[in-house]
């Protein structure tokens, strides 16, 4: 007599939670790649769960949809962005840190980037939700420029767009920097250039 094969033992509910996170992340890697490279429009969500090796039905399981997901990606920028950035922390850091997180993320920049020039896939609560955040680094900007780090004839919104832009470079104009003469694995040594000209910025000499 063949014995039978044992019942299938349930994943517990905390089993199940971990599943659920891991899937997620999979999902949320896969499409900032997919995202990067094909923009919203372009990008497929059966590439996108092939990519993250799950079943397509996950992402409206767990996202609502391709737009969900692209909303999941954005949120979870500006909270990990939190981390880069402090009303203590001098301004050269903090610019130091976005061009290393942008050099380290390449495909969350280019995403980044092909929002602005594609102009697609944020909804009106994502949308309103990354106006107050960069309404926020303005008002940050102003309030160093009271405190003396910037000169006080610099327009504080155009500082911060150059500041994005600064820091974006090594991602977005790879060819620039090659035809400039920076080494393929110039990443560290352009961030500590970038805060070495945001220190410029106060208008202070070294003496």
């Amino acid at each position: 007599m063949t014995d039978k094969p044992p019942p299938r033992r349930s994943p517990e509910p905390a089993e199940r939670q971990r599943d659920a996170e891991r899937t997620k992340q999979l999902l949320l890697e896969a499409a900032v790649v997919e995202f990067s490279a094909h923009g919203f429009g372009g990008a497929r969500v059966s590439d996108i769960a092939a990519r993250a090796g799950v079943n397509k039905q996950l992402i409206s399981y767990y996202f609502g949809g391709k737009q969900g997901l692209f909303a999941a990606i954005t949120d979870r920028w500006r909270q990990d962005e939190q981390t880069l950035t402090g009303p203590d922390t001098p301004l050269p850091e903090i610019a130091r840190r976005y061009t290393l997180q942008s050099v380290g993320s390449p495909d969350l920049t280019r995403l980044v980037l092909r929002q602005g020039i594609d102009g697609t896939g944020a909804t009106p609560e994502n949308e309103q939700a990354q106006r107050a955040r960069f309404q926020a680094v303005a008002a940050d900007l102003r309030r160093r420029q009271e405190a003396g780090e910037l000169a006080p004839d610099l327009d504080p919104a155009a500082v911060g767009l150059a500041l994005f832009a600064l820091a974006a470079a090594p991602v977005s104009l790879p060819h620039i920097a090659d035809a400039l003469g920076l080494p393929p694995d110039f990443g560290d040594h352009y961030a500590t250039q970038v805060a070495r000209i945001v220190s410029l910025l106060s208008g202070a000499s070294d003496g």
